[in-house]
């Protein structure tokens, strides 16, 4: 089915970066020591003046850190709940700089998810009071809930003051129908995605076999297709070679059965963990996405676009590699990393 979207500023970009689970190298570009002498994360402030976010003592001893890795908006949202007045203070700027930063770079909604700060329901609820409240205090977009959790969500929703338009509940699956209540109570959109009860599913026709199912009963709960984004469920090519190719035709099947108005999305930037050239993986993959028939992307707008999709040159050697991989046409990946290896691919 052709491409239901005809220009880039017709994707819906769901801003996937404010979450707990975000990581940056300890030893890495964005990282440094603030004035005190101690290890931080830097940032900008609204000014444009070099701030720091300081690493909690607390974090040093978790095994994150130890393997050289900061979980910098979880530091963030650790000093708005725990810290003192100037530690709030510089953790709602920290996701100030951020949201500001996928505002520009075109998102559409900001999606926030806190599970990983505790694993204390108490603790993630008002992590996510928060977050949304700091977010909202500077966000011209309407903000995307996001949980494993549907009571977390209902905290998160019954915080968003609705000032910058309908939030989206992110996500509803056939295990947690329920969380439908909560879109229809707080009027949001709302992603529903293709798992399964028992989990994940193996290849498109039982995407579609679920994705049927979690829509049938959305609708039958007064859920209206507009209001529906499905997420097809990208899995990183680099475990298996028809991940790519599972979720592009999931895409197609869905378009096909609900038509134009409900919206498909789904985390473009899974297909490439654990591959080197992520840009230029999830380019590709966004692209084909398109064409299959998604006009949405749970992304990171500060590396992937709709513009750079759409305008990506389909003749160019590193594309067509990275295009035969998605394609499920490159078993392990092992042809896109050779090239990789003999620098071919830019």
């Amino acid at each position: 089915m052709p491409r239901v979207i005809d220009s880039p500023d017709k994707f819906i970009a769901i801003g996937e970066n404010i979450h707990t689970s975000r990581t940056v190298k300890r030893e890495g570009p964005r990282t440094g020591i603030a004035p005190d002498g101690q290890e931080a994360v830097t940032f900008k402030g609204e000014d444009g003046e070099t701030r720091f976010l300081t690493v909690p003592e607390l974090f040093k001893k978790k095994q994150p850190y130890k393997e050289g890795t900061l979980k910098h908006f979880m530091f963030a949202v650790w000093k708005g709940v725990h810290g003192d007045a100037d530690e709030q203070a510089t953790g709602a700027a920290y996701v100030h700089w951020e949201a500001r930063r996928q505002i520009s770079a075109g998102a559409s909604y900001l999606d926030l998810n806190v599970d990983e700060v505790s694993y204390k329901l108490d603790e993630q609820k008002r992590s996510i009071i928060w977050a949304v409240n700091a977010v909202q205090q500077v966000s011209t977009l309407p903000l995307s809930i996001d949980s494993s959790n549907a009571e977390i969500i209902a905290e998160g929703l019954a915080a968003y003051d609705g000032r910058a338009g309908r939030p989206l509940l992110n996500s509803v699956a056939l295990e947690r129908l329920s969380a439908l209540d909560l879109a229809l109570k707080h009027n949001t959109l709302v992603v529903v995605t293709a798992a399964a009860e028992a989990g994940m599913p193996s290849n498109a026709a039982e995407r579609m076999q679920n994705i049927g199912r979690i829509v049938e009963a959305a609708l039958a709960r007064g859920v209206r297709k507009e209001d529906m984004f499905v997420d097809c469920l990208a899995f990183p090519i680099s475990v298996a070679p028809q991940y790519g190719r599972d979720f592009l035709d999931a895409v197609a099947m869905v378009r096909k059965e609900f038509g134009s108005e409900i919206h498909i999305t789904g985390g473009i930037s899974n297909v490439s963990f654990g591959l080197p050239k992520r840009r230029l993986v999830n380019d590709t993959f966004l692209h084909l996405a398109v064409e299959h028939g998604a006009d949405s992307g749970i992304i990171n707008p500060l590396e992937t676009s709709a513009a750079g999709a759409f305008s990506i040159d389909l003749s160019s050697g590193p594309v067509k590699v990275a295009m035969d991989m998605l394609l499920g046409n490159d078993e392990y990946c092992t042809k896109f990393l050779q090239a990789f290896r003999a620098g071919q691919l830019g």
